[in-house]
């Protein structure tokens, strides 16, 4: 296993991030699509409409038959019949003739736009007045004017939304070839740590926070969560856990047992994998320094720090970007999913040398200005994260940050 032991800026963690290949495609259907990414660039085999219809409720006329009509000097039109939904119109519009037509009608042969029924008056059954004129094409949506035969609708790596479906579905697209979703096994280590159900904690002993917490971000991303387990600390164990998941996973996330000491193992399991690889060890960074990033065949290695603050901010800063890239996101695609820019309410010191994640929680200020709150603790308060909003990052050169100075906040 090479070795690369330096501490990486985030910075540089995120460019081995932008390396990282989507999975494979898979075709899933219209109903599954939503929230995933396309495998391929999507053209229309069709327009849409394929017929010209109308857009409003009214008469389908010859636009020159309208011109100068006015409240003081309507057109006189003769009626002929009406468009029925769903069928093809019976005649065509002749000179000096006007067919009533719903939204969304077929237009007649010979009509080339649409009046309005707010401006007709029905005189009897054969006649009505046009108190306004239409110019060719007003009221009137042409074949193929919304999508045209061969255009591209959607690039490679676009996420699919809502109404991205409903364009799928106008055009009889059943099946789309989208990415596919990671699978993540989430291990969480040390002899301290119990299940989340036990009621009655021994002297020493935590319940495991960062599995079920860990397994929300991930969700969140849009990846499954495969196996979750705890597992004790000696490196056999531990080893042999992550073989098992490599079989069927397509990254293993590993929280505890990442800083420097006794119990120090990750490093030591992820040597202990085929075809392993050390990407990062350490991030200069806090909290979340001592997170690792490795490599094991086409499997990704995420070991994340034991406290559960740092986990989850790193997990939010580093791995989430990286099941993103899994599941084929576009290049020009942020890597942060959300942002909002803010005003800091007070000022916030930093460390020269590291980047600093700094919890804050977001409120309206005078004026509806969105004011940022920094939010601090000492480390392992887990309730710092559960009353924050987002985070802010302090650069690594950066001494702090004033008062009033305005900041962007990655949202949780």
């Amino acid at each position: 296993m090479a070795q690369f032991l330096k501490v990486k800026t985030p910075d540089e963690v995120l460019s081995i991030l932008n390396g990282i290949q989507p999975l494979p495609p898979e075709p899933v259907s219209l109903a599954l699509a939503c929230g995933r990414r396309f495998a391929s660039d999507i053209t229309a085999a069709e327009q849409a409409p394929h017929f010209a219809r109308a857009t409003m409720d009214g008469y389908a006329v010859r636009a020159r038959d309208t011109f100068g009509a006015s409240e003081s000097l309507p057109a006189l039109l003769e009626r002929s019949g009406e468009v029925i939904m769903g069928e093809a119109p019976a005649r065509p519009v002749a000179p000096g003739k006007a067919v009533e037509i719903p939204t969304g009608g077929m237009l007649p042969e010979g009509a080339d736009a649409v009046v309005m029924v707010e401006y007709t008056s029905v005189l009897d059954n054969t006649a009505i007045e046009i108190t306004r004129p239409v110019a060719p094409g007003e009221n009137v949506l042409k074949a193929g004017e919304d999508i045209a035969l061969g255009e591209t609708l959607f690039r490679k790596g676009a996420m699919l939304r809502p109404q991205d479906i409903g364009v799928l579905a106008a055009l009889g697209i059943v099946e789309v070839e989208v990415f596919r979703t990671p699978r993540v096994a989430l291990i969480s280590t040390g002899n301290e740590i119990v299940p989340v159900e036990t009621r009655r904690l021994a002297p020493g002993k935590v319940r495991d926070i960062n599995n079920v917490s860990l397994a929300a971000q991930i969700k969140s991303a849009g990846a499954r969560v495969g196996v979750q387990q705890r597992v004790s600390d000696r490196l056999e164990d531990l080893v042999s856990a992550c073989k098992e998941a490599l079989i069927d996973h397509d990254m293993i996330v590993l929280s505890g047992g990442s800083s420097v000491g006794v119990w120090d193992y990750t490093t030591q399991v992820l040597a202990g994998l085929p075809e392993s690889e050390l990407l990062v060890h350490g991030v200069a960074i806090r909290p979340g320094k001592p997170t690792i990033l490795g490599r094991t065949g086409k499997t990704l290695f995420w070991g994340l720090p034991g406290q559960p603050v740092s986990a989850l901010i790193t997990c939010q800063a580093f791995v989430l970007p990286s099941l993103r890239k899994l599941q084929g996101m576009m290049e020009t695609e942020p890597v942060y999913a959300r942002t909002l820019k803010a005003i800091l309410n007070r000022q916030l010191p930093s460390v020269h040398g590291r980047t600093d994640y700094m919890p804050v929680a977001l409120s309206r200020g005078s004026g509806g200005v969105m004011e940022a709150s920094p939010i601090f603790g000492k480390s392992g308060a887990i309730n710092i994260l559960a009353r924050a909003d987002g985070y802010v990052v302090i650069a690594q050169h950066v001494e702090g940050l004033d008062c009033g100075a305005e900041v962007s906040v990655f949202l949780f």
